[in-house]
Parts: structure tokens; C-alpha cells; sequence
């Protein structure tokens, strides 16, 4: 395992903090509301960071409700705990229902006084039989992880290997898996080292049985777990690992799984969410394949369908966003073509007054005629010229719906003669200039268009 990653900002303790507001009111006379906000600006300036300090007067409002449930638990723990189940249950909820308070700052106060540490005691030392508490713990923990520090707290007091072992032993309970694969995706969040750790701890074979036997309820977080131990967010690395982890998911069957998953159509409520778990494993065009080959294609155009016939915005969006990672592999294209362009067009239809979905659309179109004229040519059969003209003409504002649309009109005629004379005779110059004009971000995209339209003035 590589090194731990290093801290960063500069920190402050909340003593030093706290006397460098005194020393405003004793040495400089100002008084405790003036010495405060200076203290917190000066402070600032110099780069500090003030997360998780108690910003206010030494001395006055009482103890921080925090503070003071932490002090609690540290006293609860530092006994036979097992007595007191009912109290630290009680606690860990109300520290919960504080870090969950928006904009309040309680889940970094926590954080800097320990609280990660403090409830993976509090967790080793609760027996398998103690289920709620451990739940409470978890919940707790999930929120309590929400930047670089606090994630670093939680591996250095041995938190992958814990909450690993907590799953494995209580996976009849769904709640406990819930909040346990919360955990997991809170820790491993922009942290190479620690997604490394639940590897080594054979976490992928962990989501594989969840994924297996659950049979009631919803776990989100299961597929949250699975984007985000996927997902290079670690900037501080230069060589993420996660693209042999999406093979290491695929191998064992996770894509499968996560097909399987999807193919219960929009009666689950984690459609959504398998989705996107399902398009961060298929990085190859080996998996992309595979997941074909397990009906996943299929499955993804039953969803379109229903979120058609539903108007499910959500459904539609991630579906269209899947196939465009499945359409990866030249084989899909084909299926997907065959299958689903029509599907496609009708999709368009059903939200033709939302960018959000009609971008996505055409994402999509765009990847499958990448490279293939015959795609194209279908493409343009099916619809997707006009589709392409009447977007950018109803929504000239949406600039990356029109950069999509541009995308998508260079794929369609690059290498089908065909298509640029269906194209420019149905008015797509005038749609494709305007944005160029009217947007930055379209500049590019429209030249390009323009260029394989064939305009000698392309460039203008």
C-alpha cells in the first residue's frame, strides 16, 4: 500500500483559537463581538483552516450541544459499554441528527475532537448482537466522513478492516448494510489509499454477495459504494487504480449482478442508482460486451420504454448515459441501432421539452454513428436530422444541448455524403452558425460540423 496521503491547510487548535480572541479583548480593548470576527478574518487571511473550531467567545453560550455529546460517549466508552446500550444509542443518533444540521459545521466540530476515533472504539467494542447500536455508529461514522482529515482519521484507527467485518457478520440486517456501504462510499471518496484498503479487504466479493442475496428493501448506498471505489477522485495521485478494480468487479460477476438489478425495471427505486454503478464497472470494451451478452442492453431499453410511457426524467437521462458507455464497444453499436434508435426518437418526443434528457439523446446518437455511416444513415432514417434542427431552433440557450446537437451533425456526416445533402437542404447551416456565434463552448464543436458539411467558409 502506498503512503498515508498528506494533510492539507494549515490548522488550528481550539485553544489557540480561543486565545487569540482574548488576546483582542485583554491586549488590543476591543470588545467580544468585534473580537471574535477579527479573530476569525485575521485568521482566514493567513490560510488557516477553521473547520470543525468552535467560533464563538470563550466562556459564553454554554458547551457546543457536540462537544458535549462527545464528552458523553467518551465517558460511556471508557467502561463496559454494554450496559449502557440504550444511552449510547441515544447518543450516537443525536450526534447524527447534529451532523446532519446543513451549514451548521457540527460534523467537522466532530471531527476535530475526535469523534472518528471515538466511534470506531465504540464500534469494536459492541458484540454482533448489538445491531441497532452498530447501525447508529454507522450512520454516524457516514456522516462524520466528509474531508481529507476526517478520512484519514478513519484509516489510521483501522476503519476499512472494522466496517468490513461489521457487514460480513450482519448481513441479514438490511439497515446495517445500508448504513455499513454508506460508510464505505463516505470513506473511500477522493481517497486512493483507503478505496486500496477495501479492496485488499476483498470488499469487491463483499458487493457481490449483497448484490446476490438481497431480496427486500433498498440499498443505494451498495451502488454508491460501487461508483465511487470506480471513480479517480484522488487528486493527489497521478495513476488512480481504479480501472483494474472496474475489471476485478466485472470478472466476479458484479456486472451481471448489477444487469440483473437493472432488469427489475422502474419498480425499483435503485434503478437509478444501479445504473450509474453499472455504467462506472463497463471501462473496456470487453465488459461493455459482456454486459450485453447478460441481456443488458435489453434491459436498458425496457427502462426507456417505461420512462417514456411514465415520463421518468431520471430513468430516461441515465439510461441514454449508460447505453453511450455500452455503445463503446462497435458489437453494442449495432444492437443498440437496431434495437433502440427509433426507441430513441420517440424518447425525444416524450421529452421534447427538456434539455436535460434531449442532450443525452443526442450524446448518445453521436457516439453510435461515430465511425460507421451505416449508423448514420439509420440515424438520419429514423429522424434524428430533424430532431437535431428543431432542438437547437427551440432552445438556442441550451449550450450543451447545441454543442451536443453539433457533435452529434459532424458523426452524422463525416463519412456519408448522403446525410450532409439531407442536412443542409432541411437548414442545419443557420442552426449550426448561430451557435457557433452565440456560444464559446460551441466554437469548436460547430467548426467542425461546418467543416464536414462541407462549407468552404467553415471557418467564419
Amino acid at each position: 500500500m502506498g503512503p498515508p496521503p498528506k494533510t492539507a491547510g494549515r490548522t488550528i487548535s481550539q485553544q489557540a483559537f480561543d486565545e487569540v480572541v482574548k488576546e483582542n479583548i485583554d491586549d488590543l480593548g476591543m470588545d467580544p463581538a468585534e473580537a471574535l470576527q477579527d479573530a476569525i478574518e485575521t485568521l482566514t487571511l493567513q490560510g488557516v483552516d477553521l473547520s470543525g473550531i468552535v467560533t464563538c467567545v470563550p466562556g459564553e453560550g454554554g458547551v457546543n450541544p457536540v462537544i458535549q455529546c462527545l464528552d458523553r460517549l467518551k465517558e460511556l466508552n471508557s467502561v463496559d459499554n454494554s450496559q449502557n446500550g440504550d444511552e449510547i444509542v441515544k447518543l450516537l443518533d443525536e450526534l447524527t441528527e447534529l451532523c446532519n444540521s446543513e451549514g451548521s459545521g457540527n460534523s467537522a466540530i466532530a471531527s476535530r475532537n475526535g469523534a472518528i476515533e471515538l466511534v470506531c472504539s465504540i464500534c469494536s467494542k459492541l458484540s454482533t448482537g448489538c445491531q441497532g447500536a452498530l447501525v447508529s455508529a454507522l450512520k454516524a461514522m457516514a456522516l462524520l466522513l466528509d474531508d481529507l482529515q476526517s478520512r484519514e482519521a478513519f484509516r489510521a484507527s483501522g476503519g476499512p478492516k472494522l466496517v468490513v467485518g461489521i457487514i460480513t457478520d450482519g448481513f441479514e440486517n438490511i439497515d446495517l448494510l445500508s448504513s455499513g456501504f454508506s460508510v464505505i462510499a463516505a470513506a473511500a471518496m477522493g481517497n486512493e489509499v483507503i478505496k486500496e484498503s477495501f479492496m485488499e479487504l476483498k470488499t469487491d466479493e463483499l458487493i457481490l454477495r449483497a448484490l446476490s442475496v438481497k431480496s427486500e428493501g433498498s440499498v443505494d448506498s451498495l451502488y454508491d459504494a460501487i461508483r465511487i471505489l470506480l471513480t479517480p477522485d484522488d487528486t493527489r495521485v497521478l495513476a488512480s487504480q481504479v480501472y483494474g478494480y472496474a475489471r476485478k468487479f466485472a470478472k466476479i460477476g458484479i456486472a451481471g449482478a448489477l444487469v440483473d438489478s437493472i432488469r427489475v425495471g422502474l419498480s425499483s427505486p435503485s434503478l437509478v442508482s444501479a445504473s450509474i454503478a453499472l455504467k462506472a464497472v463497463a471501462v473496456n470494451d470487453e465488459i461493455c460486451t459482456t454486459i450485453s451478452e447478460n441481456g443488458g442492453i435489453d434491459a436498458v431499453l425496457v427502462c426507456i420504454d417505461d420512462s417514456s410511457e411514465q415520463g421518468n426524467k431520471p430513468v430516461a437521462k441515465v439510461c441514454c448515459s449508460l447505453l453511450s458507455k455500452l455503445a463503446g464497444s462497435d458489437i453494442n453499436k449495432k444492437a443498440i441501432v437496431e434495437k433502440g434508435m427509433d426507441r430513441l426518437i420517440k424518447l425525444s418526443g416524450r421529452f421534447s421539452d427538456d434539455t436535460s434528457v434531449l442532450q443525452e439523446i443526442m450524446s448518445l446518437i453521436s457516439v453510435l454513428s461515430l465511425r460507421s455511416p451505416e449508423n448514420a444513415a439509420r440515424a438520419i432514417e429514423a429522424g434524428a436530422g430533424e430532431l437535431a434542427i428543431q432542438a437547437m431552433q427551440n432552445f438556442p440557450a441550451a449550450q450543451l444541448l447545441q454543442r451536443n446537437c453539433c457533435l452529434m451533425i459532424r458523426n452524422l456526416v463525416v463519412r456519408n455524403s448522403e446525410n450532409r445533402t439531407i442536412l443542409l437542404n432541411s437548414g442545419v447551416e443557420k442552426c449550426t452558425r448561430k451557435a457557433k456565434q452565440t456560444h464559446p463552448s460551441c466554437k469548436e464543436a460547430a467548426t467542425d460540423a461546418l467543416r464536414d458539411l462541407g462549407l468552404d467558409d467553415y471557418n467564419l
